[in-house]
């Protein structure tokens, strides 16, 4: 599997400049976002990606978006892979906006409200990436599937720190070493 984080938001970008939350609600890309992106696009032509699971934070979906066009390949949604809800970028959009706004994904699987509405545990993002890994290796297709995600899901996943608009092939088999989540 290939995991993917989302390019660069408004919020990591205002966030990394003053370490405090911007209070920008499910923030879109920003212009290096995008490029970040569409390299993802170009790096990953050639990968053998037949599917893109992706979180319904519209800066993973922009971020999915040029991979998915690229490739010609099949996105689902899943708000299983979204990030641990902490910060104000974590308010998700409404599922009907968000269908309007991405006419070619299906969202009828989603809660109209699929995010929490509390800050969630490390236990949480650890079971949410628990269950996603089990149901993952249960799928013969895991292999050949892209995965663009959010930091804490990520590193709760891997166990490591994937930097905006960075990919990594990964090893569902493989065990994740010292890391007992976010």
């Amino acid at each position: 599997m290939i995991v993917m984080r989302h390019g660069q938001s408004l919020f990591n970008l205002h966030f990394s400049a003053t370490k405090r939350d911007p209070g920008i609600a499910d923030p879109a890309l920003t212009e290096a976002g995008e490029a970040q992106a569409q390299a993802a696009a170009d790096a990953l032509a050639g990968a053998g990606i037949e599917r893109i699971l992706v979180s319904p934070y519209t800066r993973a979906l922009q971020t999915a978006r040029p991979i998915a066009q690229r490739l010609g390949v099949p996105v689902t949604v899943t708000p299983v892979v979204r990030e641990r809800f902490h910060f104000a970028c974590d308010i998700g959009t409404p599922r009907g906006r968000l269908a309007s706004a991405w006419p070619d994904h299906d969202f009828s699987a989603i809660e109209e409200i699929w995010w929490p509405d509390a800050t969630e545990t490390t236990e949480s993002v650890v079971a949410r990436a628990a269950a996603f890994r089990d149901a993952m290796l249960a799928d013969a297709q895991w292999r050949r599937t892209l995965l663009v995600s959010h930091w804490a899901f990520l590193l709760t996943l891997t166990g490591e720190s994937l930097e905006n608009g960075h990919w990594r092939r990964i090893d569902l088999q493989a065990p994740v070493a010292g890391w007992p989540g976010p």
